[in-house]
């Protein structure tokens, strides 16, 4: 470790930014750790998984996280507005600075919006979930637009709590996760369940609770929501030098590092992938991420270079699927255990590299769905 390394800042309070002042502490940093954030820290899957769903009359506890022992002094309720390299300070919007030895980015990224007009509700904070949650007790009609994960759970959820639910997707529901297989398991259990499936090639808002779809359908209700994908949040680093074209995500090499003194991790890092970087916005790569990142800011050239492990969890419709491997699986499984229609472990084969394997309403533990991966590969 570094001896000049005496104060590590952390700009970000969600589970990228927690995970990496946990990874400092584990690591050996035992100087100044300070983390900057603008709401309290919270299991983001947990708000289309579990809060909307859970319909008891006092809000849910699933979305809170265990107590961390990292023993930062935390900066919270106020977000950072510009990093200055050459000084090595953060601004924050109060006009402070935070001085640093090494810093990491881990601010995120919010919900994408198909417009910008009051009807448009979107699901990405704790404050969106309660919103929300408030929202579907009256059991209104609602259109969500976006067939991803977070589209289909919530379609689900409001469903669970006798909602009318339309869902609006660019193509077949999750076939651009999962795959066709898949896909096609999923939405015969969201029609069984009651939703309407509306495949289209795009769709646009075009008044309070009217959506059209791309060949002049209109879908309304009493409610719109739309999940079609997030923006990650790095305004407040224009100017920084950080940002490759002065705006998108933040690109990172292979330790997840701008610079020996700057990490960037979580939804609004892009990591180098063949033919360029990509960012993974999942909550299992923010944590993957922020251990290399702690780790390559101590201990530089030294470290294990990030090397990603894919997994992929959704419920929704009353089916849980876990998945490891790459994604979307191609064409049809190779049944390992079960079969259609009930709970099975599937598996596809590729010819380089680790196979693909997903359990549908089957208990295995991810360890060894990673070992029938690897042997398969």
């Amino acid at each position: 470790m570094s001896a000049s390394t005496e104060r590590v800042v952390v700009v970000g309070h969600g589970i990228a930014g927690l995970t990496s002042a946990d990874a400092l502490r584990e690591a050996g940093f035992d100087g100044d750790l300070i983390i900057i954030g603008d709401e309290p820290a919270y299991s983001r899957p947990a708000l289309s998984k579990a809060l909307l769903a859970d319909a008891a009359d006092q809000a849910s506890t699933a979305h809170e996280l265990p107590p961390s022992d990292h023993g930062a002094e935390e900066i919270l309720g106020t977000r950072a507005s510009g990093l200055d390299q050459a000084r090595k300070v953060v601004v924050l919007t109060n006009g402070k600075e935070v001085a640093y030895d090494k810093v990491v980015i881990a601010t995120g990224s919010r919900a994408r919006r198909l417009g910008d007009g009051p009807g448009e509700m979107t699901l990405r904070s704790l404050a969106d979930a309660q919103a929300l949650r408030e929202r579907v007790t009256t059991a209104p009609s609602i259109v969500v637009v976006g067939g991803g994960p977070l589209g289909m759970e919530i379609t689900s959820g409001a469903l669970a709590r006798g909602c009318r639910v339309s869902v609006v997707s660019q193509g077949p529901p999750l076939a651009a996760q999962l795959g066709a297989h898949l896909s096609r398991v999923f939405t015969i259990a969201a029609r069984e369940r009651g939703a309407n499936v509306v495949e289209t090639a795009g769709a646009s808002i075009v008044g309070r609770g009217r959506v059209m779809c791309a060949d002049g359908t209109e879908v309304s209700a009493d409610l719109v929501l739309t999940a079609v994908g997030d923006v990650p949040n790095t305004e407040w680093l224009a100017g920084s030098g950080v940002l490759p074209a002065g705006r998108g995500p933040v690109h990172v090499d292979e330790r997840c590092l701008v610079t020996p003194d700057v990490a960037a991790v979580g939804d609004l890092a892009a990591v180098p992938v063949p033919g360029g970087h990509r960012r993974t916005p999942l909550w299992n790569s923010a944590i993957e991420q922020a251990k290399v990142a702690a780790t390559a800011l101590l201990h530089g050239q030294d470290a294990p270079v990030l090397e990603p492990r894919p997994y992929f969890w959704t419920e929704a419709f009353g089916l849980s699927l876990k998945a490891v491997g790459p994604m979307p699986a191609s064409g049809r499984p190779e049944y390992v255990d079960g079969g259609p229609g009930g709970p099975a472990l599937m598996r596809w084969r590729h010819a380089d590299g680790p196979a693909t394997v997903v359990a549908l309403d089957y208990r295995i533990p991810i360890p060894r769905m990673r070992r029938l991966a690897a042997a398969a590969g």
